[in-house]
């Protein structure tokens, strides 16, 4: 069979990425649905080193790019169906907030907080993201995996172990959708919490502005923008990075910021803040790839 996805060598990556930085990758793909996803799998070596991206909103690509494949899943792998009465089946390219409008349509409750994640399904079951007291493991009914020979697999939660922003399961398998087990509720007021969040969230972050969403976790009992600015950090910068003034825990790309900038400022707000508080901050944010030599 011959595959039918978008391949691409030594691309750009900044242009994937919601930061606008980012080195090349030695090879890019767009597959074309799941199955060519499975086939191309098929076709790369067995200690070919693989990276997923979905809205490359939680990742920070260094200057100096990524060996090995990039499989890019937006703009693609995005199937998205109601089963039935409380069950709604989306691919690792569907973005959260869509995720939660076509729920809400569907007069199904639960999804909601997805519309305050700035990323993918796919990305959302890798790291059980969440906001506003949701989390996304709490709605999953079972997944959909493929590893590295393209095999394809039906798992359940109880094949993983489910924790705040980490999910560990079966080593080298992928995860390509996901079924979805919601409530039936009130169409009117579950649109009604979507945009309450999304006013809520532009009210509160800069979303008009490059960034990655919230750069560190929430430390135990308390929340790392308040610590980042109770140092006085909002508005510090290194090169073309800078700290929002609208929320701490965001670092924004000023326009011509390298990802050297961005990574030297996160470190340098880790410090202060260990520092001043004493707590160390955990990175939210993973940050992938060579430097430049």
């Amino acid at each position: 069979m011959k595959l039918r996805g978008l391949l691409l060598e030594n691309a750009s990556l900044s242009q994937y990425t919601s930061w606008r930085v980012g080195g090349p990758a030695e090879r890019l793909y767009q597959p074309a649905d799941v199955a060519d996803l499975a086939l191309f799998l098929q076709t790369l070596p067995p200690q070919e080193p693989i990276l997923w991206l979905g809205l490359g909103s939680n990742v920070l690509i260094r200057d100096g790019g990524v060996r090995g494949t990039v499989i890019v899943t937006q703009g693609c792998l995005d199937g998205l169906k109601l089963l039935n009465d409380d069950t709604i089946y989306a691919e690792a390219g569907v973005a959260c907030p869509t995720l939660a409008r076509f729920s809400a349509r569907h007069a199904l409750q639960g999804a909601e907080f997805l519309a305050g994640i700035p990323g993918t399904v796919g990305g959302a079951l890798k790291m059980n993201a969440g906001c506003h007291g949701g989390e996304t493991w709490a709605i999953v009914e079972s997944v959909v995996t493929l590893d590295r020979r393209g095999n394809e697999y039906r798992r359940r939660p109880s094949e993983y172990q489910v924790a705040y922003r980490s999910v560990q399961g079966v080593a080298d398998e992928w995860f390509v959708a996901g079924y979805f087990r919601l409530r039936p509720g009130d169409k009117e007021q579950a649109l009604a919490q979507i945009r309450e969040l999304l006013a809520y969230r532009a009210a509160t972050q800069p979303t008009s502005e490059p960034s990655c969403g919230s750069v560190f976790r929430n430390p135990p009992g308390g929340y790392a923008g308040r610590l980042i600015e109770a140092c006085g950090l909002k508005g510090k910068r290194i090169g073309g990075a800078s700290v929002s003034m609208k929320h701490a825990n965001f670092i924004i790309n000023e326009g011509n910021a390298t990802a050297s900038d961005i990574e030297a400022l996160i470190d340098w707000v880790a410090d202060q803040v260990k520092s001043a508080h004493g707590v160390e901050l955990v990175r939210e944010v993973h940050i992938i790839g060579q430097r430049l030599k």
